[in-house]
Formats: structure tokens, sequence, C-alpha cells
């Protein structure tokens, strides 16, 4: 922090202090800054910083077999890493033009739907912290916990999980990973409740954050917010519900909405999104019983990777083999746009592809990186610690919005 005399045109005696707030501090929960003007605890103007962890993922990319640039969809938002990777393979089936398996669709929303709950188990718990309850935070981690372990039983995988593959995924669901997320679906709802008494009427949580950074919904588009923050803006926009992918089109399930855009709005937002993503696995989970149990992904050998021992074995698993590594097998010149519902919002993939092993451009719609631009002009006027929350009910990942 630096502190220094500004004498300004309207008031001779005024002393602002400029801060410095991250790109290290604990309360950015990532490394990204603002350099903010002060007059005394309220904040006059500020400039957000970002770029301190810019991996240059999207020209990686193109210098990457498309099957190859899962693990990158990853260190975008860490908090839901299977719905970056499963966002990709999308956009690449698209581009294929590969019909997807119903069973294929309801496993893929199953880890999709966990992904979310993590994701808010760690922003509505980080926005306790930041309004000093602890004790939230922690108990609810644990369930964070479990459903890395389910990760682990499906991909080996917890915190950046390179799940499944184009065309599916790369093993079956084994028994302990439906025995596991049964019972998350059976001790969760337990914890969320609970979770919920200790924050939803609590007067101390609520006078820090009710009324704190509302964003009417004309101010959220005019930004091109998504997600969470969004609805609580009032505006009830969701890629699943909207442009839906996956088949989620075969599941009843509500869109939480809000009313004013404020912080209190945003945590009850995710709050009850938690409560609609365990009622699509409950539904995901009835209608697996109805599939074929042997189907995990597409039959298209010419761009799904055959399992090892076939390689081993099989001349014609060793030439597919062979083929998609190399890059040999011609794919369509032309260009396509998918979107899926992440957890911060529209998490978008454009692809303009030339018929080559890798993609011609990429581009990732980043919400984070969306979602932050209007973090600067909507802190002017308030006070450090409100600024503090109203970041912490963005959710800003620093590595989806640097990317």
């Amino acid at each position: 922090m630096h502190n220094h005399l500004l004498i300004t045109d309207n008031d001779p005696q005024s002393e602002l202090s400029t801060l410095n707030l991250g790109p290290t501090h604990p309360a950015t929960h990532g490394v990204f800054q603002n350099v903010l003007e002060l007059d005394g605890e309220r904040i006059v103007s500020g400039v957000s910083t970002i770029g301190y962890i810019h991996r240059a993922f999207e020209k990686i990319a193109e210098h990457r077999p498309f099957y190859q640039i899962t693990p990158l969809t990853d260190r975008l938002n860490y908090c839901s890493s299977p719905i970056n990777n499963m966002g990709w393979h999308m956009t690449v089936e698209k581009l294929l033009g590969i019909e997807m398996p119903k069973r294929v669709d309801y496993l893929r929303v199953i880890i999709m739907e966990l992904a979310r709950i993590t994701d808010h188990i760690v922003c509505n718990g980080v926005l306790g912290v930041d309004t000093g309850a602890f004790t939230g935070f922690l108990y609810m981690m644990q369930f964070r916990e479990h459903v890395y372990e389910i990760y682990e039983e499906i991909c080996g995988s917890r915190l950046t999980t390179n799940i499944g593959r184009i065309g599916g995924f790369e093993r079956n669901f084994n028994t302990i990973a439906f025995d596991k997320i049964r019972k998350f679906l059976k001790e969760f709802p337990v914890a969320l409740r609970e979770f919920e008494a200790l924050f939803n009427r609590n007067r101390i949580f609520i006078d820090r954050t009710k009324d704190i950074a509302a964003v009417t919904a004309e101010t959220a588009l005019s930004y091109s917010w998504t997600g969470p923050i969004l609805r609580a803006a009032g505006v009830d926009y969701d890629v699943r519900a909207q442009e839906p992918y996956s088949s989620y089109q075969d599941f009843d399930f509500e869109v939480p909405v809000g009313t004013n855009g404020d912080v209190y709005n945003r945590f009850l937002v995710r709050n009850e999104e938690m409560w609609q993503s365990l009622r699509i696995i409950e539904q995901a989970m009835e209608k697996l019983e109805k599939e074929d149990l042997s189907i995990f992904h597409a039959a298209v050998p010419e761009f799904y990777l055959p399992p090892k021992e076939e390689v081993y074995n099989n001349m014609e698993a060793l030439i597919y083999h062979f083929k998609i590594v190399m890059g040999e097998i011609d794919t369509p010149t032309t260009e396509v746009y998918h979107a899926v519902e992440g957890a911060n919002g529209e998490l978008g993939f454009y692809l303009v592809n030339d018929g080559g092993r890798s993609p011609y451009r990429l581009h990732f719609r980043r919400p984070s990186f969306v979602n932050y631009q209007m973090y600067a002009p909507m802190s002017r006027g308030m006070v450090l610690s409100d600024a503090i929350i109203n970041m912490s009910s963005l959710n800003v990942i620093a590595g989806e919005l640097d990317a």
C-alpha cells in the first residue's frame, strides 16, 4: 500500500490514498490486481489489471491436436474443470457432426452438475469467510472432497480432471462411482440445508450483503454478464434452458432468478442452483437405468482413441490410433461456436478449422473475463470492505480470467 498526498482542484485539503489490492492479496482469491484511489475507506476510482497468469492457451491450442487440448481447458476454471473439458469435447463433436448416445449425455450431465455444485460450494463458502464466518466454508469443503473422490473413480484425477474424450468417456463408470454418487445425493442435501440455515436469515450476513453492489438487469446485459450474477439481477438466461446441449432438454429443472442483483441475491441464486443440480443428477440417475449399461462412447473409430489393449493386439485399432494421433484424418473446413453453462456463466468455444490436425484458431469465451470488466466501475463509491465481498460474489477465477 502506498500513501501519498494528492492535491485536487476541488478540495486543496483532500488526501487520497493509492491502494494496490492484489495481485497477491488473500482477499482477491486469485492473481489479479486493482489499483484503487481511496478517500479514507471509500473508493474514488479504480483500474483493474489482469494478465498476471496469462498462459497463451489459445495460441498453444493452435499447435496441438484436438484431443490434446482437453488438459488446457482444465486450467481455465479449475473449480469446475469437467464443465470445461466436456464443453470442449462437445465443440469438436459439433464440428465433426458426431451424434452422442443418450447414456453418454446423461453421464456427462451428472459430472457437469457435480462440478457446478463444487464451484458454488467454493464461491458461497468464501463469501461467508469474507464476511467473517469460517464455519460454513470448512463444513462444506468435505462435500467438495466427496465429489473429487467420484472424479477419481471415473478418471483418476481430482482438480484438473482431463475427464472424458471426444466421443464420450475413456472408460465406463464403475459401481464404486455410482455408489459414491448415490451417497452424495443422500448426504449433501442435509449439509446444504444446514449451510442455508447458517446464512440465509443471519442478521450479520444480511447486513453485509443486502443492497451491496446492486446491479440492474439493463446494466448487467450491457456488460454481457452471464451466469448466476446475471440471473441474480433478474434475467432468466441459462444456456442449459435456452440452447440445450447434452440432452438437457430431457430434464425438468428451474432457473433461479433474483431481484436486484446485489451480493445477497447472488448468494441465494447459487444456493438454489445447487438444489437444482441435485434435482438434475437424480433424474439422470433414473434415466441411466433405462439405457444400455455397456455404452460409454459413440461409435466413431476414426475420432475416438481405441483402448490400449486393442492397439497392442489389433492391427485396425493400431492404424486408427496412429491416424488420430498423427492427425491424418480429414476434418471439415468450417467454423463452429458451442457454449455450455459454466459455473460462472456462458463458457463458449469458437473454433475455426482449416481441415488440419489442430484448430486454425480457437477462442475461449471465458465468463470470468467478461464478468470482471465491470468490477472497477461498480466499486466506485463503495467502502473497501464492501468491494472485497463484491469481488467474492463475482467468483472471478484467475485461471479463467487470464487464459
